[in-house]
């Protein structure tokens, strides 16, 4: 006999474990969510695996988290086995499931084209109907390693490795996987999939090794919720800053200057300039200190710090400066501290908080590079916060403020995790359990949720990590804010302060950024507004268009005066068609446009036209302008996307 919760949270005896498989078929057909796992002891098992007697259960619906991992994986499989009918010969790598989908690696004689995945698609379909059992079975490692070198599926046979105990394979219709599972009880369980792409791939990651190819794919436990994630997809599609930052003039980039090297064009600049006088204006508040340190340093100093040892193959070579190795910087750590060991400190003056926006180089493999979000060459909102241990729990409230209050002033949703001591660690379990204590306590004290991401702080400190999320909803954009506590560096720079007993205390170094990567934010930015920037940060804010010639005289008087006002205007005055000139300054994002004719001359007055909401109709121009400058002044975000409490 055994116990089992059913996905509505009611429980259930059942007599039979093996019976498990009817229990969910009943559950559905009683209009309940369809399931495809069950849960033992925490782990995610198929749903007719054997259950000891006495167990509590509980049944996995296909929408859950695990449900939807196990169906991605499935989905997995059911391709693997169209490749297999569909193209003789081919060898399997590996096929997990990934958010939102899955994918699985091919050897294929002869090579996948683009064109073959509608192919593949339409007999996965067949095999879906065709209503086959995933099947589970046990060999041993030689039986397995018999079976693969039977088969010639070499990839699989390296995956095997130096495995011990039973190995587990699933066999849906003829193809035989070794696999781990858990999968879907039948491959009729499928509701809704889609093959997206095709790509290169090096066996295992590694360049030295063979080059498969990849076919992506989506799988969603609805039709519904597959259509609305391509959806997503194609306003995404449109939203790519890549593309936008081409066509609204914003960054380029040129390899024969080099790959991953962004240069800014006027109107990307001013948008920088911008994120970063505000960057500036809310440090100072908060009592930071700007500094500026050098981009390259003698190796001396990161073998010291730990950066030649950890991340010599994300720096560059060195240059031979009067026989002295010199690096261009990865990082901005080790100036900062020199700023402060520059001469003895008190306890009196701390905490201190030096921050920089500090440029930096990494090598990024070319493969990797991704417009602005991906790049070789970035410039950092870095700051370090030297305090005492009494400190740190009032210093980390302090950045998870300034964190919290520049998300919300760019309308970004956030998700914030707290990682946890890895297996390889510096320093001692106290100073971790201290440290990650005032993580904890901060963030319990600004009333945050968050998720432990346990064993996932760096090997020198535990961390805070917020995740934006934009318009669109998609989480995990990239590197936001950061908060780490640092228990490496003080100790190898020996960074102290004296206490109130006169005696040297080793100080708390405290690493942060509240925007990250200065390139990598823009890139975010351009795609949560879609190009449609905000008033305050749009490069043009206001688009003066004459209708006509004897127009333009007023026109410029009108730019005169929105310029003493402090906005950005442009004089669309070419021989053009009124409306052509507004469909010019509609594809560039402008924010308002003033439309001046004949009436308008005679009355002193423009027709305003806004970006979201059209024809506004006739202004005085100074109701105009004190709307627009109150605009900015508040740094309004577009309607709809108000920052969330």
């Amino acid at each position: 006999m055994i116990r089992v919760r059913l996905p509505d949270g009611s429980r259930v005896e059942q007599r039979d474990g093996g019976g498990l498989v009817g229990l969910a078929r009943q559950w559905r057909e009683k209009g309940g969510v369809p399931v495809v796992a069950l849960r033992l002891a925490g782990e995610v098992r198929d749903l007719s695996g054997p259950v000891p007697d006495g167990a509590e259960v509980e049944l996995v619906a296909v929408g859950s988290e695990a449900g939807l991992e196990m169906l991605r994986h499935s989905t997995s499989h059911v391709l693997a086995l169209a490749v297999g009918r569909l193209f003789p010969g081919v060898k399997f790598g590996i096929g997990p499931a990934i958010e939102a989908g899955f994918y699985y690696d091919f050897d294929v004689p002869g090579g996948l084209r683009e064109e073959d995945l509608p192919r593949i698609e339409e007999e996965m379909r067949r095999i879906v109907a065709e209503d086959l059992p995933f099947q589970r079975t046990e060999v041993s490692l030689a039986e397995a390693r018999e079976m693969l070198e039977r088969s010639g599926q070499g990839y699989k046979l390296e995956l095997l490795g130096r495995a011990e105990g039973a190995l587990s394979f699933y066999r849906l219709g003829e193809f035989v996987d070794y696999c781990r599972g858990p999968h879907l009880p039948r491959s009729s369980d499928l509701a809704a999939f889609k093959l997206t792409s095709l790509a290169g791939s090096y066996w295992l990651g590694r360049v030295d090794r063979p080059m498969l190819q990849r076919v992506y794919g989506l799988a969603f436990a609805t039709q519904e919720e597959l259509d609305a994630h391509l959806h997503m997809l194609e306003e995404a599609k449109a939203r790519d800053h890549r593309v936008l930052g081409r066509e609204l003039e914003l960054y380029s980039t040129h390899d024969e200057f080099g790959p991953g090297l962004i240069f800014f064009h006027p109107k990307g600049g001013l948008i920088r300039y911008l994120i970063e006088e505000f960057w500036r204006t809310e440090h100072l508040k908060r009592g930071y200190q700007m500094v500026f340190t050098p981009h390259m340093a003698s190796e001396a100093i990161f073998r010291r710090s730990g950066h030649l040892e950890k991340y010599a193959d994300l720096m560059y070579s060195p240059m031979d400066i009067d026989g002295v190795p010199y690096y261009i910087r990865p990082m901005n750590c080790p100036g900062h501290i020199l700023i402060y060991q520059n001469r003895p400190r008190s306890y009196r003056e701390l905490p201190l908080r030096l921050c920089e926006l500090g440029t930096v180089y990494r090598y990024e493999p070319s493969g990797t590079l991704h417009g602005l979000l991906r790049v070789r060459g970035f410039t950092q909102d870095d700051a370090h916060i030297f305090c005492t241990p009494e400190q740190l729990p009032a210093e980390i409230e302090g950045v998870l403020e300034l964190a919290d209050f520049m998300m919300k002033a760019f309308g970004f949703r956030y998700r914030t995790f707290l990682a946890t001591r890895p297996e390889k660690y510096l320093g001692t379990e106290e100073e971790w359990d201290r440290a990650t204590a005032a993580l904890r306590a901060a963030l319990e004290k600004r009333g945050l949720d968050y998720e432990v991401d346990e064993g996932g702080g760096v090997f020198y400190a535990p961390k805070i990590d917020i995740k934006l999320a934009d318009s669109l909803g998609r989480v995990e954009l990239g590197q936001g804010p950061t908060i780490q506590v640092d228990l490496n560096l003080p100790k190898r720079f020996g960074i102290t302060y004296v206490g109130e007993d006169n005696a040297e205390h080793e100080v708390i170094m405290v690493h942060r950024t509240v925007i990250g990567s200065m390139e990598r934010f823009l890139g975010n930015l351009i795609e949560h507004f879609a190009g449609a920037f905000p008033m305050w940060l749009a490069p043009v804010q206001v688009a003066v268009i004459p209708i006509t010639d004897d127009q333009r005289p007023y026109a410029g008087e009108v730019a005169v005066r929105l310029r003493q006002a402090g906005l950005r205007v442009e004089v669309d005055d070419r021989s053009e068609k009124v409306g052509y000139k507004i469909r010019s300054a509609t594809l560039q994002k402008v924010p308002y446009m003033l439309i001046i004719g004949k009436k308008e001359v005679a009355a002193g007055t423009v027709a305003l036209r806004a970006r979201l909401a059209g024809d506004l109709g006739s202004w005085a121009l100074e109701r105009f302008i004190e709307r627009a400058t109150e605009e900015v002044a508040t740094k309004a975000l577009p309607e709809g996307m108000a920052p969330l409490e």
